[in-house]
């Protein structure tokens, strides 16, 4: 926490810290498989740029996050972990005004299992009553605290519902993304995933599409409205948390999860674990 290690019990910050009252912390996932984090720099560089886009500087360089992230893990003694740097401005000036707060790191790391239990028999989806927001609404490339806001109203009104979790769509009317999670489908062999233009910059996603490349897997990104999903035969969703998960229910609508999402949940295993490249 601010380049020191610190007892997890006395990591504490000021109650009016501003980040807390005007959500605008940043923060990443980052995942470590057998001590070594997938694509650290990547989530890094996103994690300054996020800041970025909240209108301030994070003083610690991208390198300087990757050490921490790397030196964080060491000391936890945890080879597959969950790895959560985040941003946030301080107590200095409470109001919306906020260019005299200190700038804020931690890194924290835990154990975390699956996102999913038993995530190949697949998951159930619900419709999200939240929409994502038009891109001149929000700052929608930062992984930002207060845009999770909706994603958690959404997720907790799933799982009372009986589901896992949420998909929504955007500003539009079409599918975006689950509530921490991208989303593919497929028809006869081939990829379809909605287009980025409001989305996060998805790491995860990427990796995918860069595996379903090797794979000699055609993707179409594109726009896709709810009217098409009954016309796909696979659906998976991924992310940091969720890996790569298949899908069996969107709302009513079913899949069953064939050889597509099976490949791609196995190469994205050994992918994170060093035994594949892109």
């Amino acid at each position: 926490m601010d380049g020191e290690f610190v007892d997890w019990r006395e990591t504490k910050v000021h109650l009016l810290t501003h980040s807390l009252h005007y959500g605008s912390a940043v923060f990443e996932g980052d995942r470590a498989y057998e001590g070594e984090i997938f694509r650290l720099t990547d989530h890094s560089a996103r994690l300054v740029k996020s800041a970025e886009h909240m209108g301030y500087e994070i003083p610690y360089s991208v390198e300087q996050i990757d050490q921490a992230c790397r030196e964080t893990l060491a000391k936890s003694g945890l080879g597959d972990a969950y790895v959560r740097p985040i941003a946030w401005r301080g107590s200095e000036m409470m109001g919306v005004a906020s260019k005299n707060n200190t700038i804020h790191l931690a890194v924290a790391v835990w154990h975390w299992g699956n996102y999913f239990s038993d995530k190949m028999k697949g998951i159930r989806l619900s419709w999200a009553d939240w929409k994502r927001p038009a891109p001149d609404t929000i700052p929608c490339k930062s992984k930002g605290a207060g845009l999770y806001m909706i994603c958690t109203l959404s997720k907790d009104a799933a799982t009372a519902k009986g589901f896992d979790d949420a998909l929504m769509v955007d500003f539009k009317g079409r599918v975006a993304e689950c509530t921490g999670a991208h989303i593919f489908f497929v028809r006869d062999g081939e990829l379809h995933t909605p287009t980025n233009d409001i989305l996060l910059d998805g790491i995860t996603h990427d990796s995918v599409l860069k595996l379903a490349e090797k794979r000699g897997l055609k993707v179409f990104k594109r726009d896709i409205y709810p009217s098409e999903l009954p016309h796909f035969q696979e659906c998976f969703v991924v992310g940091t948390a969720a890996e790569v998960t298949p899908v069996r229910e969107i709302a009513g609508t079913h899949y069953t999860p064939g050889e597509v999402c099976e490949a791609l949940v196995s190469d994205y295993d050994q992918l994170v674990r060093g035994k594949l490249s892109i």
